[in-house]
């Protein structure tokens, strides 16, 4: 089991920026991918970002070229660089990890953005 523990959320206006940090313990053979989720209200989970061990990374199109995810292997931790925030970008925003990035089976408790305009 893995265990996971954000931080760095909070409120800016739109066009700030904000930085997360996940810090993950455990299995750590068990973390080879590493994302990013968020949910806002009323709206599905989805993906953000992720990245594999090897440092591939793969971002949703709503936040490219705005957002940077990034991990140390020896820290096991990663990290997500929010530039140019939109009120969009408002939501609970989950640390996930897991074998894969196909595979992010294990979540920390979330932490909320919220975005003014």
């Amino acid at each position: 089991q893995v265990q996971l523990v954000e931080s760095g959320g909070g409120s800016v206006q739109a066009g700030g920026s904000l930085s997360l940090t996940c810090v993950a313990s455990g299995r750590y053979f068990s973390i080879n991918g590493m994302g990013w989720y968020r949910q806002a209200p009323g709206k599905q989970r989805e993906l953000v970002a992720s990245i594999t061990n090897s440092g591939r990374t793969n971002y949703a199109d709503s936040v490219k070229g705005r957002f940077t995810i990034s991990r140390d292997n020896a820290k096991n931790t990663v990290y997500l660089q929010m530039n140019s925030l939109k009120p969009d970008d408002t939501a609970v925003y989950y640390c996930a990890a897991g074998p894969s990035i196909l595979a992010l089976s294990s979540w920390g408790q979330g932490t909320q953005v919220t975005v003014s305009s």
